[in-house]
């Protein structure tokens, strides 16, 4: 046989091979495409399989999208990479520091592309706001949950939760003891988490505010006139805190949830968090799933993730609170240790339902710029 025809023959050898090999590739990406759409339309998990058959087509599709999750918000970074290595998964973490709307804005903007996040850890404002763009999905701990912190229609439900306190370096302001004392001239550099037309935790601060002003959850209006004082008397700084800006000293004072400020403060020895006296104000974020989220089977086995008793240890371990923390005591899977650790409770709180929530962030999205700019 000539070199000619033995070449001409291995190719067409490796050309055989390779129709082959291309109709298995085929073969299989059509199976895997099959188990996405059908993860894409699944509102439970009975509607698609069980839990290990969600996994192999979460696994198939190889990532999930999280966005606005910094890593050492509610111990997210261990819980992140706890999920990458159980399912062989590859987790993009998109805009750790973005705000509730930045997270539907990335979901809009990116709507069809592989880039677009395929979860959401909101505030229950945006979450109201925003249905269009969640999907229906109800997962194993739903019916552990109360009522009042998840969606009747199934788009989203409660996450970490917390009590709104005020974080402050004790080396350069002294400790405050009514929240009118953060008016005086000693409390430069207070900072919020992020614009409350925006953000959950910065709407969180003006309820907290409202309370102490003696208002309700159903008008936050005395609460956004007191962050017009605040900044009239030049105390109230637009600055996104983090723990850079608490080890600088740009942010003296944070208003936010009880675990975030312990976060805030980790790098800091003088840093302090106190919940003021008086009711106190809680609020959880909530999670949902991108309608049109491009890996929608690893979607699907987040949520699943998150609410095993390992992820929401982690959470309780972060200081933050869990929305199925009596099922876990009941079941005796709740870390007791981290659960007595806790920052403790205010003695009276209040949880604003969800359409208290909806009916605030309208009031705060036209009455926060001319009372604070």
């Amino acid at each position: 046989m000539s070199r000619s025809i033995r070449l001409v023959s291995a190719i067409a050898l490796l050309t055989v091979a390779g129709l082959g090999l291309a109709g298995c590739s085929a073969s299989a990406s059509s199976s895997d495409n099959a188990a996405s759409a059908k993860a894409s339309k699944a509102e439970s998990l009975k509607d698609f399989g069980t839990l290990d058959e969600l996994a192999a087509a979460a696994k198939a599709e190889g990532k999930l999208n999280v966005i606005a999750l910094p890593r050492d918000w509610a111990n997210y970074g261990n819980i992140i990479d706890a999920f990458s290595k159980k399912y062989g998964i590859k987790v993009n973490e998109l805009q750790p520091n973005g705000s509730s709307a930045d997270e539907i804005a990335a979901a809009k903007n990116n709507k069809g592309l592989d880039t677009a996040p395929d979860v959401f850890n909101i505030g229950d404002t945006i979450a109201n706001s925003s249905e269009k763009y969640l999907a229906v999905y109800r997962n194993q701990a739903w019916d552990e949950v109360d009522p009042s912190l998840k969606d009747a229609d199934g788009h989203f439900i409660a996450g970490e939760g917390g009590f709104l306190s005020i974080g402050y370096d004790s080396a350069k302001v002294p400790e405050p003891k009514t929240f009118n004392d953060l008016l005086g001239s000693d409390y430069k550099g207070l900072a919020i988490s992020g614009d409350p037309t925006k953000n959950a935790p910065g709407l969180a601060a003006v309820g907290l505010a409202t309370l102490q002003e003696g208002g309700t959850l159903d008008n936050f209006q005395p609460g956004i006139d007191f962050f017009g004082k605040l900044n009239k008397a030049g105390n109230l700084i637009s600055v996104q805190p983090s723990s850079a800006t608490v080890v600088s000293g740009e942010t003296k004072l944070i208003i936010s949830y009880d675990y975030s400020n312990v976060a805030y403060g980790r790098d800091l020895p003088t840093w302090k968090v106190t919940i003021p006296e008086g009711t106190g104000y809680g609020s959880f974020l909530y999670q949902a799933i991108n309608k049109d989220a491009p890996h929608p089977a690893a979607a699907r086995l987040w949520q699943e993730f998150l609410y095993q008793a390992d992820q929401q240890n982690q959470w309780i371990k972060s200081g933050a609170r869990s929305p199925i923390e009596v099922a876990l005591v009941k079941a005796g899977t709740v870390d007791k240790a981290a659960l007595a650790g806790l920052p403790a409770a205010p003695a009276k709180y209040v949880i604003p339902t969800i359409e208290q929530s909806k009916k605030a962030g309208e009031l705060v999205a036209t009455n926060w710029a001319p009372a604070v700019g």
